[in-house]
């Protein structure tokens, strides 16, 4: 057990369009296994502050590689699709990861996904834009989409649950949005919040929310994702001119509460600590995992204000591509915290 952060300020400071700090925030008041560290948070706003440039963090731009788009307005879902299958990419202690090599990149996780969906396109002539083929895609072909690449490398992880996921995405559009996800952006009227509202009411898949305490809590990882990304796909123009971003939160996901941790900015209690380091799978909805990730939420939304403080202008999900970013391939950290889901 661990002491809670009492000095902790949860106020929100603006409309809570979405409900995620709102109710994630009793999560981190009574969290036993999890506590943000405000002195942590002070130390890396001000180093962040120190690397900013003109009140600006240095947010990586949207990569163009390995992210499939065109003119036509078919990334759109593409987009969509992308994170409808962007999670859980780990593989048991063991087993073989799962890669693939692009362009004579060496990938795995989401980057090895985003590979996986252009390579689908450009080489195999596969029409992942088309929410009807989708919706009847059968398992070979998404066992194609996601064929590996070397004799060493596993099977994508969670292969039943994606299978779903794309058949929905499908399914989804051709019932409710004449196939075409940009008919769902219209309809939320360019609002990143209400988009992500929508997402989570027509997709089931997305509906990223747990219990605590019986307490229902929202994370909407994915659906949060998804505006943002369209945000970065489209340059924040057409598709991707969607309003009040500054109203989305951290994506809670297993990397960048890693990253926190390393930062000094989330403390775990020592059992939580035990487990994760002998990587040991939290169960979905367990106490642990829902306060590992209200954490998150709330440990970037502090690093936010704090940056805020010293004069640097930084959205909650910039802060998240940040950290993100950072985390891959950056050695010397703890393990990060296992659980089968596809939430993220």
């Amino acid at each position: 057990m661990i002491a809670a952060a009492s000095t902790l300020d949860l106020t929100i400071d603006g409309p809570d369009l979405i409900g995620v700090l709102e109710t994630t925030a009793p999560v981190v008041a009574a969290a036993r296994s999890v506590r943000i560290v405000p002195g942590a948070i002070a130390r890396v706003a001000a180093a962040l502050a120190a690397r900013s440039s003109g009140g600006s963090l240095p947010v990586p731009p949207w990569d163009k590689h390995y992210h499939w788009h065109d003119d036509r307005g078919r990334a759109v879902n593409v987009t969509l699709l992308l994170d409808a299958l962007n999670f859980c990419f780990w593989a048991d202690p063991g087993e073989a990861r799962w890669t693939l090599t692009y362009d004579d990149d060496d990938l795995d996780g989401y980057w090895a996904l985003a590979a996986s969906l252009k390579r689908a396109i450009e080489v195999d002539g596969c029409p992942l834009w088309d929410a009807d083929f989708l919706r009847h895609i059968g398992e070979d072909d998404v066992e194609s989409i996601f064929h590996p690449t070397g004799a060493s490398s596993g099977r994508i992880p969670m292969f039943g649950a994606r299978v779903a996921n794309i058949r929905e995405v499908g399914r989804v559009l051709c019932e409710r949005y004449d196939g075409w996800f940009g008919a769902a952006i219209e309809a939320s009227g360019g609002s990143a919040p209400d988009l992500v509202r929508r997402v989570v009411a027509d997709f089931p898949s997305f509906d990223d929310t747990a219990l605590y305490a019986g307490r229902e809590v929202r994370l909407y990882k994915r659906a949060q994702i998804l505006a943002s990304d369209l945000y970065g796909a489209f340059d924040g123009r057409g598709w991707g001119n969607l309003g009040d971003l500054d109203r989305l939160t951290a994506f809670a996901d297993y990397k960048v509460p890693q990253i926190l941790r390393s930062e000094g900015i989330l403390d775990y209690a020592p059992d939580l600590a035990a487990r994760i380091a002998a990587r040991e799978q939290l169960a979905p909805e367990s106490a642990e995992e829902v306060e590992i990730r209200a954490a998150t939420v709330w440990g970037v939304e502090l690093l936010r204000r704090a940056l805020a403080g010293r004069g640097v202008a930084a959205r909650a999900f910039e802060i998240d591509w940040y950290l993100w970013t950072r985390a891959q391939g950056r050695g010397g950290m703890e393990p990060y915290h296992r659980t089968r889901t596809v939430f993220y």
